[in-house]
């Protein structure tokens, strides 16, 4: 849990859960031994070194993927709509995950944010000030900000992330079982945000969560950016780490969040502005879907009782086929077109 916060460890690079007492890869991370290899949203890993793994902890299975770098695993895969299992070999390396991503796309900055770890801030702050040298602030038209797919990560990271691109306001509260619990974070006020007041559209689906759905919350509830895709994952809760004597520690949640709108979106998600729907390839269909923090068992109830499933988490590999990203671009396209202040923009997407 450190390591991965701190943005570095060893191993293969898959986020896994545990579902059904099956081991399921939720997203391998982007430019690893695992994304190399082809390995996928959805994937159940049936062997590790043809040991099976049902009846194996998340952690037991965590321990036995990794080892040390250059050293080789072989994994047996079970994918839906294949009939037979699939194995894979791949080679442990130093995962150093790089949590933003950026590159133009004519005169929009396109900026990936695959985690909340302790390099994401600075990481962002670099993004866009790449992006603003090789497009020019006079020609630059707006920002797609991508958390498809994110998991989420640390609380001041998504703060520090949602202060960006706002210049006041409220940004996320937290709510424990007392009310002396309650705290509020708010944008530093300042004149201008650290894009200039540039439009933004900001994609969400089923597999973002957590840290994600505040930076979306933050920003759809001040009108500052349209959301676009599907429903995202509805994690609204908070975890404390509470450091143990012997060198470990209990990850506790003793919180609940709330957007700038007071909404708890635990068990709810985030529903986008507009609502944009993936082609799904004919192999991957009825896998896609996300069960959400509605589909946990156990899973901490809503408090308005109004509850929803997860929604499509596919991401096609190849831009030319992203629905999603490629109805970002026309928006924003659009907007520059019709204004160029960030109100107008919102008015027109909505």
């Amino acid at each position: 849990m450190q390591s991965e916060t701190r943005g570095e460890f060893g191993g293969l690079g898959i986020e896994l859960t545990m579902e059904e007492n099956l081991v399921k890869v939720v997203a391998p991370i982007d430019d690893t031994p695992a994304a190399r290899a082809g390995i996928l949203a959805n994937d159940i890993i049936t062997q590790i070194d043809s040991e099976p793994v049902q009846g194996m902890t998340i952690n037991q299975a965590v321990e036995k993927l990794r080892g040390p770098v250059n050293s080789s695993v072989k994994l047996t895969i079970k994918r839906k709509g294949k009939r037979e299992p699939i194995e894979v070999g791949l080679t442990r390396k130093i995962i150093q995950i790089r949590p933003v991503r950026a590159r133009a796309e004519g005169d929009i900055g396109y900026l990936r944010i695959t985690q909340f770890n302790e390099q994401t801030y600075t990481g962002l702050r670099a993004a866009i000030a790449e992006i603003a040298t090789k497009i020019g602030p006079d020609r630059l038209e707006g920002y797609v900000i991508d958390l498809r797919n994110n998991p989420g990560g640390l609380l001041d990271q998504a703060i520090l992330v949602s202060d960006a691109f706002l210049t006041r306001g409220e940004i996320v509260s937290t709510r424990g079982r007392n009310d002396e619990a309650t705290e509020r974070y708010a944008a530093r006020a300042k004149r201008q945000d650290l894009v200039g007041g540039k439009p933004l559209v900001m994609l969400v689906n089923g597999g973002s969560a957590s840290a994600s759905e505040i930076v979306a919350g933050a920003l759809q509830d001040h009108k500052r950016a349209t959301v676009l895709g599907t429903r995202s994952f509805g994690k609204g809760s908070v975890q404390t780490v509470i450091p143990l004597s012997d060198g470990g520690a209990l990850r506790l949640t003793t919180a609940r969040y709330y957007t700038p709108a007071g909404r708890s979106i635990q068990a709810k998600g985030i529903e986008p502005d507009q609502e944009v729907l993936q082609d799904i390839p004919d192999e991957l269909k009825g896998k896609d879907e996300t069960r959400g923090e509605a589909g946990l068992p156990g899973h901490l109830k809503n408090s308005d009782k109004n509850e929803n499933g997860g929604s499509s988490a596919y991401v096609p590999p190849d831009p030319a086929n992203d629905k999603q990203l490629i109805a970002a671009f026309d928006y924003l396209r659009s907007a520059a077109q019709g204004s160029g202040t960030v109100r107008k923009a919102a008015r027109i997407a909505r």
